[in-house]
């Protein structure tokens, strides 16, 4: 029979090497410092080798501690997505879908009351971060902006995909042709720094080497939310215009 140290100490210990603090430790599983404490000493008893080097204010892991609490970390978060598997198979099918933020809001959420209507027994559940994340194993599908299937999956095509600039009706009114968007704020989202030379590019226009203003955004979901605020002209792809149409914002200056 396998013969495994306390559960009680391992989770002690992974949630100390954590957070680097046995009080951190103890407010997360609810009990007092001094067991955390002692639940990591009987630990490294168990295992005969120290787990930390123990400071006046800090912990420090030591070699044995980091190998052991990466793989720690890993088990704990498997164990979780497990007992959520098996959960959700007494409570019926779930679809998990990866998918980036801003595609889930302009397209994917949408769709799904008709998806629910059609389909009532199924559980959606939305994991963001799929257009650029690996690909967990608890998630059904993800939705990526690519033309190849990834190793070990198929692929199906939803829909195809343009960009175009995209603002406020009252920024629209003063751009009067593409060569405009020059003399622009432009909005550019840090995950897809490509878009803005990939337009003018596409456009026949030389990309601005030093644009009027350029303001950058981490996502392309708080791009389009300071488009809406008129704070400049954002590139978005066609699904997103939807969202920004409903949001009242113009797509006049791709025309």
């Amino acid at each position: 029979m396998r013969r495994l140290p306390s559960l009680n100490g391992l989770r002690a210990f992974e949630a100390a090497g954590r957070h680097g603090s046995f009080t951190a430790a103890a407010r997360e599983l609810n009990v007092t410092q001094t067991a955390v404490s002692r639940l990591v000493r009987l630990l490294e008893d168990r295992l005969g080798f120290a787990l930390f080097r123990r400071h006046a204010s800090a912990l420090e892991l030591t070699a044995q501690g980091q190998a052991l609490l990466l793989g720690l970390t890993d088990a704990f978060n498997s164990i979780g997505r497990l007992t959520e598997s098996v959960a959700a198979m007494r409570a019926g099918p779930v679809l998990t879908v990866g998918v980036g933020p801003t595609l889930a809001v302009a397209w994917l959420i949408p769709r799904l009351a008709n998806f629910y209507r059609s389909h009532p027994d199924i559980e959606v559940r939305v994991a963001t971060g799929g257009a650029t994340r690996a690909v967990r194993d608890d998630w059904t599908c993800t939705i990526r902006r690519d033309t190849n299937a990834l190793p070990g999956h198929t692929a199906e095509h939803l829909f195809s995909s343009a960009v175009v600039p995209v603002c406020t009706p009252e920024l629209a009114s003063t751009l009067r042709s593409p060569d405009d968007l020059r003399n622009a704020t432009l909005i550019v989202a840090s995950n897809m720094p490509n878009e803005w030379p990939h337009w003018f590019a596409e456009a026949h226009l030389f990309s601005p080497l030093h644009p009027a203003g350029e303001v950058s955004f981490e996502s392309n979901a708080m791009a389009m939310q300071a488009a809406l605020d008129g704070v400049g002209v954002a590139i978005a792809q066609f699904p997103y215009v939807a969202l920004a149409k409903r949001a009242d914002i113009d797509g006049s200056p791709a025309s």
